[in-house]
């Protein structure tokens, strides 16, 4: 064993610059340092010292536990006559437990494992550009300035660094998700679905390569727009997005009709009698479609526009709004959906009948 005699003065200060920090003052070291194992081994400090000297480095960034070790090192730098690198200390992620915070801990909590995120199909992506959103709160007003920027292109900085520990966010991971995953084109949607699929979930990845061009399809429904969907955060939410679209896994159990506002069952089978054998015409372009479901509307006593019915509630049952989510909820099962006229076009004119009529009987 080898034992480095440091004979500092811990009444005198040490005045450091953290690249993160900021200004620190230290006492001086006075302990003593084992820099040499009995087993011939070097010890963290004196292999810190040597190596970091060899490679050149420049700047060294770790967790804020090894501040306090700033005195011996810049110490031990001086006696090995070697020019000392810049520090930069990182506060650890924090998370809210019990209304209190603690240091995210890889043996407690699953989300600080990498095998969490692959498990969950949390693109890689996505999990970069959150931990940039916490390393720097300038990242989140850079991505809405350059949305289609790669995030290599952002000038991250370490004096922006929080000097206390960013508190961990799963919302706000997935919101970050949605995004990244709404700027995937249908291609890409299906290749790495399929990729995570194939070792986490069986079931998907046989609903994917069933019928890969239905599938693209589907897949296609929102995509490339202005506002593209984001209901998808995750590989393991698509088959819940997806499933109602496939006739063989719609009709497999029974369907749960939830109704919203109109729900009486002759209203509604008198509605959608009257869609298909006067105004269903699967050939029909985006603004005929909805010009007809304004018609149907107006059939039943219900306004035409959204905004007709605000300013005059009493005239009418309701809106169109409330129309096309009967037709919605008997297409799909389901009241929040995707753009329905695209699940309409994707289905096609046999299956949205065949969905109709079952909702009638």
């Amino acid at each position: 064993m080898y034992v480095l005699n440091l004979h500092g003065n811990p009444e005198k200060k040490i005045k450091h610059h953290d690249v993160i920090k900021g200004n620190v003052d230290f006492p001086e070291n006075d302990q003593d340092i084992v820099i040499i194992k009995s087993d011939g081994l070097p010890t963290y400090h004196f292999a810190h010292a040597v190596d970091d000297h060899l490679m050149g480095t420049t700047h060294v960034i770790r967790g804020d536990e090894w501040l306090s070790s700033v005195p011996l090192h810049l110490q031990l730098f001086q006696v090995l006559g070697f020019k000392a690198p810049k520090y930069a200390h990182i506060a650890p992620i924090m998370k809210e437990e019990n209304g209190a915070k603690r240091k995210l801990s890889k043996r407690k909590d699953p989300e600080a494992a990498v095998s969490y995120y692959l498990e969950a199909g949390i693109p890689e992506l996505a999990v970069d550009e959150y931990l940039l959103n916490i390393a720097n709160s300038n990242f989140e007003q850079w991505r809405k300035q350059n949305p289609d920027a790669n995030m290599s292109e952002f000038d991250l900085q370490l004096n922006k660094m929080s000097v206390s520990g960013a508190l961990f966010d799963m919302v706000k991971l997935l919101d970050i998700s949605k995004r990244v995953i709404s700027k995937y084109t249908k291609e890409e949607v299906y290749e790495k679905a399929m990729a995570w699929a194939c070792i986490y979930d069986k079931s998907l990845k046989e609903i994917l390569e069933k019928d890969k061009d239905y599938t693209l399809q589907v897949l296609g429904i929102e995509r490339g727009n202005a506002k593209p969907r984001k209901d998808i955060a995750k590989w393991s939410d698509l088959k819940e997005n997806i499933i109602y679209l496939y006739d063989e896994e719609f009709f497999a159990s029974p369907i749960s009709y939830e109704f919203q506002k109109i729900n009486n069952k002759e209203e509604i089978k008198n509605m959608i009698e009257t869609y298909l054998t006067k105004y269903f015409n699967s050939e029909d372009d985006k603004e005929t479609w909805f010009h007809k479901m304004k018609d149907l509307a107006e059939d039943f006593g219900y306004a035409r526009e959204v905004k007709e019915y605000k300013q005059n509630p009493e005239n009418y049952k309701g809106h169109v709004g409330d129309i096309s989510t009967v037709i919605r909820i008997c297409l799909t099962g389901r009241a929040n959906t995707p753009d329905m006229y695209e699940i309409m076009k994707v289905l096609g004119k046999e299956s949205v009948i065949k969905r109709l009529e079952h909702a009638i009987q």
